[in-house]
């Protein structure tokens, strides 16, 4: 989507801005004991009362409002009976519309007291995003925010999922541009436009650079590593990009 009038701005921002409370309210209330279908329905609760829509069930017929992947779950995790445990790697990622706007957002952290590995990955894709942020301009190539992320990566000892990627956002959960990569890809440069609306989410892993669908045929999955999100919507404008899920 490109926005270009004040109800597209508007409406954008008060998409994002209901995501980014819901996603923040779920991190909250995220404590050992709790299980992923209580957060979930804490979510649906808080889309009815907002008067929007959870974006994975209204687009995709998805079994939970939210995503909520936990520990070698990357994305797309089911909300269900299991119980969230100190120390687990949690990934609440929040996506929504109302008067045909959406947005998406999206963060990973640790339960309480875990291992110290864990939160480095959690605070290296935060700088990640960071960093891909301020390549996050009109004018600018696209491949410019993956080589920024996937840079912070490397610095840190830690790679790229490379088959999971941000995307265009706006008036649908999904449009164009269709991939927004954690690396760099030069034969993937589109030029950033004014008004561009894009969620850029990059992946941050210990080891493993692909996920794969687990047996739930909705799950990403890895086999050996640990993974971190850090998702935000941002429309690119000539002043500077404006986060719309803080």
């Amino acid at each position: 989507m490109i926005a270009k009038t004040e109800e597209d701005f508007n409406g954008l921002k008060e998409i994002g801005t209901i995501c980014g409370a819901i996603r923040n309210t779920l991190v909250e209330s995220t404590k050992p004991g709790i299980t992923t279908k209580e957060l979930d329905d804490i979510a649906g609760k808080m889309f009815a009362e907002a008067g929007a829509e959870s974006a994975p069930i209204s687009v995709y017929d998805f079994p939970g409002h939210t995503c909520i992947s936990v520990n070698k779950e990357v994305a797309h995790g089911v909300p269900s009976k299991r119980i969230i445990r100190e120390g687990d790697l949690v990934n609440i990622d929040v996506s929504g519309s109302k008067n045909g706007y959406f947005a998406d957002t999206g963060m990973s952290f640790v339960v309480g007291e875990g291992e110290a590995f864990l939160q480095k990955v959690c605070d290296v894709v935060k700088e990640a995003f960071d960093a891909g942020l301020t390549k996050a301009k009109p004018g600018a190539r696209k491949s410019a925010l993956g080589k920024a992320a996937h840079n912070v990566a490397k610095q840190h000892g830690l790679t790229v999922i490379k088959n999971l990627t941000g995307h265009g956002v706006g008036r649908s959960i999904h449009e164009a541009p269709d991939h927004i990569f954690s690396y760099y890809t030069p034969w993937d440069d589109e030029i950033l436009k004014d008004g561009m609306v894009i969620a850029f989410e990059p992946f941050i892993s210990t080891f493993d650079e692909e996920v794969f669908q687990s047996e739930d045929g909705l799950t990403f999955v890895t086999e050996k590593s640990y993974v971190a999100q850090y998702e935000h919507t941002v429309i690119l404008t000539k002043d500077g990009p404006i986060i719309t899920t803080l």
